[in-house]
């Protein structure tokens, strides 16, 4: 499940800066999403570890997390902004999807944007993308903290 801070009910349209990471291609790999109002106020910000993906899953696992918060929380309208040229191309159908590891979660990000009322996706410079960045460095970070394996390894001798 993934960590998610909230500020409230989600309004009628979503603006969601989306980004996924890895690190090592493949490696470990997490996504981040900060969601917004259309008038720029926080709503949540989600990030998830993924374990060992490509760059692009990860990138696709940031937009498939923003598609299913907007759907979770009845959103009419969502826009999205990523730093991946391909991801936005690939689902403004103007690059095909060659991968057999990303035609899956095309797939799935096409069914979910044809059940919101609006959906558009732009490109943006990383430099616009910078909190969803960090995110992405906080879920990878956070798996391999020192203090997360100390736990996990008393709970381990608990057993």
């Amino acid at each position: 499940m993934p960590s998610a801070k909230h500020s409230g009910k989600p309004p009628a349209e979503i603006v969601a800066y989306t980004d996924g990471g890895a690190r090592g291609n493949p490696g470990p790999a997490a996504y981040g999403v900060v969601i917004q109002s259309a008038d720029g106020h926080p709503v949540a910000q989600l990030h998830k570890y993924l374990g060992e993906a490509t760059n692009n899953e990860a990138e696709y696992q940031g937009l498939l997390a923003a598609l299913e918060y907007a759907l979770e929380h009845d959103v009419c309208s969502l826009r999205v902004f990523s730093d991946s040229e391909l991801l936005v191309r690939q689902i403004l159908k103007q690059y095909k999807v060659k991968s057999g590891g990303l035609r899956p979660l095309y797939e799935r990000a096409q069914e979910m944007i044809g059940r919101l009322k609006a959906f558009s996706i732009a490109h943006v410079r990383r430099e616009q993308n910078r909190e969803a960045d960090r995110l992405v460095n906080q879920a990878i970070d956070g798996h391999f903290s020192p203090q997360r394996h100390r736990e996990r390894t008393t709970r381990n001798d608990e057993c």
